[in-house]
Parts: structure tokens; C-alpha cells; sequence
């Protein structure tokens, strides 16, 4: 299967929000709204992974942000990339749970790794259940700890990649 990474285009928002749907619960997951600021504000952190009919089967969308950890405003209102800011967020890494299991989700974090490089980050820092703490650690991030944030009344991990 080949798989190609480009940025999100506001014509892929509902493909977009059908995945987003997929991987979290209606309490987590981004609104419409929301994801179409994310796409508008974060044009060059905003990946998708598209197959080889060009349709999107995942994606991964973050902004930069000048603390290590996440703080919940973060999910609520979206603002333009910072390039002093020193580290890059993930807010969404998902895949279509029927191209899962594939190695795409990784790939997206590659690809979010490379542009952060480019932009002068320091780290990657992203939230996770404790579910998914194995697959983080996988790709080389270090858990730090439970995260401040009552986000969808889950316990969120203080999850970060070092660039």
C-alpha cells in the first residue's frame, strides 16, 4: 500500500472529521469548527496520509506552543503557528480504523518529527490515554507523568519526543 503526506485542504474536513470521530470519543473529539481553524491556522502541522486513490486515511495536526505540556485551551481555540515558540503539539493523531495497523500512524509522526526539525522545535509534546502510552514509547517519546488537563474528564499522560 503507498501512502503519501501532504497538508490538509479545507475540501478533506469532512473525510477529516469522519477519521476524527473514528478515534475519539464525542467528548473528545474536535467540532467541525474547531478543525476547520486547525486547517486554516496550522497549514504546515496539519499532515494527512493519503492511499494511492488520494483519499485521506489519517492524519496528524498540532500547533508549535511555548510550553512543554499541553494546556486545555489549546483544543479550544486555535491560533496561527509561532516560529519562536520552541515546541510542536499534537492535539489529533488518527487513522481510519480500517487502514490501522499499518504503520501510517507512525509515518505521521515522521513527518510531523521532520517539520518540527525544519521550524527549530525542540520537542514534540502530545497528551494520550494510558492505552497508548506503549505505541508512544514505541516511537521514541518519554512519559512524563499525568497531565494537567480534565479534557473530556479523562486522565490525559504528558506524553514528549525530544527533536
Amino acid at each position: 500500500m503507498k501512502i503519501t503526506f501532504d497538508h490538509a485542504q479545507p475540501q478533506a474536513l469532512s473525510d477529516i472529521m469522519r477519521i476524527e470521530h473514528t478515534g475519539f470519543s464525542a467528548a473528545e473529539a474536535a467540532t467541525t469548527e474547531a478543525m476547520k481553524d486547525r486547517i486554516r491556522l496550522y497549514p504546515d502541522t496539519f499532515i494527512v496520509a493519503k492511499n494511492d486513490q488520494g483519499q485521506v486515511v489519517g492524519y496528524i495536526v498540532g500547533p508549535s506552543f511555548s510550553q512543554r505540556y499541553l494546556t486545555d485551551e489549546l483544543y479550544e481555540k486555535a491560533r496561527p503557528n509561532n516560529p519562536s515558540e520552541s515546541y510542536q503539539t499534537v492535539l489529533s493523531l488518527v487513522v481510519d480504523p480500517s487502514y490501522q495497523h499499518n504503520g501510517i500512524a507512525g509515518q505521521l509522526l515522521d513527518e510531523l518529527a521532520k517539520v518540527a526539525r525544519k521550524q527549530g522545535r525542540t520537542a514534540i509534546s502530545l497528551t494520550c490515554l494510558k492505552k497508548l502510552i506503549p505505541f508512544y514509547e514505541s516511537h521514541g517519546y518519554k512519559n512524563e507523568g499525568v497531565a494537567d488537563s480534565d479534557h473530556a474528564d479523562e486522565i490525559w499522560y504528558n506524553m514528549v519526543l525530544t527533536l
